[in-house]
C-alpha cells in the first residue's frame, strides 16, 4: 500500500529497489523498516505487513539479488563463439562479483543471522549458489573447447573449479575494488586460458594447440 492506501503494483520489487538504493548509498547499518519503506514510497507498516519482520524482508531481497545475478550468469554458454573468451569470462564475471555482490556481502557480513536463511532461501529453488556458478563456467569451457577457442586439452571442469575458486577468494579477502575488477579477472581469465600477454596483439584471442 502506499502512504494514501492505495495498492502499489510489483511491491516486493519496489521494496528491493528501495533496499539497494539504501544499501548501496548507505550501507548496511541504513537498511531499518522506516527508511526502506520511505526510499520506496509506501506506508510503513506494508514491510512487517508481507514479509512478517525485518530479517524476513533482508532474507528475500538478498536471495532475489543473488539469484538474479546467477541467472545472468547462465547467459555465458550462449555467448560462446562470440567476441572474445577472455572478454566474455570478464563480463560475466564482473556482473557476478561487482558492486552489487560487494553490497550483498556487506549485509550478510554485518547480520550473519542471515546468511543462513538466504543459503536456505536459495536451496529450495534449485539454486546452489556457488555449485551453479562452476557449473556456468563449465559449460562455457566446454563449449569454446569444442569450437577450438581454448586449447583442445583443457579439462572445462577444472578451468572452472580454478576460475570461480580464484573470483571467490579475490572478492571475499577485498583484495580488489569496482575500478580495478575489470583488470584483475581480465589478468585471471588469460592465465587460465594460456594467453601469451608478451603479444599485445593476440591478448584478447586464444589459438588453437
Amino acid at each position: 500500500m502506499s502512504p494514501r492506501g492505495v495498492p502499489v503494483a510489483g511491491l516486493h520489487e519496489r521494496l528491493f529497489d528501495a533496499a539497494e538504493q539504501l544499501l548501496v548509498r548507505d550501507g548496511p547499518s541504513a537498511l531499518d523498516s522506516r527508511s526502506i519503506t520511505s526510499e520506496a514510497g509506501c506506508a510503513k507498516g506494508v514491510l512487517h505487513n508481507h514479509f512478517g519482520s525485518l530479517d524476513g524482508f533482508l532474507t528475500a531481497f538478498a536471495a532475489d539479488r543473488l539469484r538474479q545475478l546467477l541467472k545472468n550468469a547462465t547467459q555465458l554458454a550462449a555467448r560462446a563463439g562470440e567476441g572474445t573468451v577472455i572478454g566474455n569470462l570478464t563480463t560475466t564475471a564482473v556482473s557476478v562479483f561487482g558492486s552489487r555482490s560487494v553490497a550483498i556481502a556487506s549485509l550478510l557480513m554485518s547480520q550473519p543471522q542471515l546468511q543462513s536463511r538466504v543459503q536456505e532461501a536459495l536451496a529450495v529453488e534449485g539454486s546452489g549458489g556457488i555449485e551453479d556458478l562452476e557449473r556456468t563456467f563449465t559449460e562455457y569451457f566446454a563449449a569454446e573447447k569444442e569450437l577450438g577457442r581454448i586449447k583442445l586439452h583443457a579439462d572445462a571442469e577444472t578451468l572452472a573449479l580454478m576460475f570461480v575458486g580464484a573470483l571467490h577468494h579475490l572478492f571475499a579477502t577485498g583484495r580488489s575494488s569496482p575500478h580495478d575488477l575489470d583488470e584483475r579477472v581480465e589478468k585471471i581469465a588469460a592465465v587460465l586460458v594460456g594467453i601469451n600477454e608478451q603479444n599485445a596483439d593476440q591478448r584478447f584471442r586464444v589459438s588453437t594447440p
